[in-house]
């Protein structure tokens, strides 16, 4: 079971926790984690590209000249697409490009990329953001410099969504914030150094145990 302390001001801890072994321990899976990057990725795309073909254009409807007699090619509409103005041939339309990835699946990948990031020892435990009842960005900017080492981006998993955390971080660059479980894939394998709050891991850490109350 892995273990990580719990990081305070100025270079201090403040104990250790004891993290899931499912949750943090998995194996690393790269190719489960690029198939759930990949299908976030593809779900957030909107393929809204319309060329209207001939059957969509207005108009066209009889022929612009008669058939026989004028010496010109025969042409049956001023719509087909070797005309000017006429419709597209073979051009896009919109489709779904949805990539489907199963409850399971996707669960396993976020384990194995918090995984990843702890065994890359890219993870930090801290107790709280060193706020003393008030928001104030750069105490928050402060702390989070410190215990990630001044690094460049972070992803800060907290247990619940209060007011004077968020305001707090949320203005700080290269700062993603994700409350509970409800994190991808591709925000952890992109976040950076992941800070997670005691409150968040011991959360986290129960959802191996959840899911094995619902298989029982």
């Amino acid at each position: 079971m892995p273990t990580l302390a719990i990081k305070t001001n100025n270079g201090k801890t403040a104990g250790e926790i004891s993290l899931s072994d499912r949750v943090f321990g998995a194996e690393r899976n790269i190719s489960l984690m690029h198939q759930a990057v990949i299908a976030e990725l593809e779900n957030w795309r909107q393929d809204t590209r319309n060329a209207p073909g001939r059957g969509e254009m207005l108009g066209g409807g009889r022929k612009p000249f008669k058939q026989k007699g004028t010496g010109r090619a025969r042409q049956g509409s001023i719509v087909a697409p070797h005309w000017t103005g006429g419709g597209a041939a073979h051009g896009p339309h919109p489709r779904d490009l949805g990539n489907k990835i199963n409850k399971k699946m996707r669960r396993a990948a976020v384990w194995s990329a918090l995984s990843a990031k702890l065994a890359d020892s890219e993870m930090v435990v801290v107790e709280n953001f060193g706020l003393a009842d008030k928001v104030s960005t750069k105490t928050a900017a402060t702390f989070l410099k410190e215990v990630t080492g001044g690094a460049r981006k972070s992803l800060v998993i907290i247990d619940e969504a209060d007011e004077l955390t968020v305001k707090s971080l949320r203005n700080i660059e290269g700062v993603n914030i994700r409350v509970g479980k409800r994190l991808s894939t591709r925000d952890v394998v992109d976040g950076g150094v992941v800070v997670i709050t005691k409150a968040a891991a011991e959360v986290l850490s129960g959802w191996a145990d959840e899911k094995e109350e619902k298989e029982a």
